[in-house]
């Protein structure tokens, strides 16, 4: 990985990234996750809008121009936020390599 890669992502942030890959407000992406999860990531408001504050702050998501008006803050991924992914999913199929080459058929 290089030097400038962000570090594994926590699988909430990775799904939470995933999800803003479209806009989506806080409650879509909540359970946008929980559908790409297969109902096994749950995201509870507090965490939910702690990670949208730190995605924002990372510049990973930003918040959708012209949608500011509305009670709900609509978010959309960035570049940023697409090299995180990029990044991850790297590191995640390195992992399988590794794992497949040496574990093999061995855990089987």
């Amino acid at each position: 990985m290089p030097t400038d890669a962000p570090g594994p992502l926590t699988e909430t942030v990775f799904y939470m990234l995933l999800a803003l890959t479209r806009p989506l407000h806080g409650y879509g992406v909540m359970l946008y996750v929980r559908e790409l999860s297969g109902d096994r990531v749950r995201l509870g408001a507090g965490t939910l809008y702690g990670a949208l504050t730190s995605l924002v702050e990372k510049g990973w998501i930003t918040p959708v121009a012209g949608a500011a008006h509305d009670r709900k803050k609509i978010y959309v991924i960035t570049d940023a936020g697409r090299e995180a992914v990029r990044a991850e999913l790297a590191r995640l199929e390195e992992l399988l390599r590794n794992g497949r080459r040496i574990a093999g058929e061995g855990l089987q």
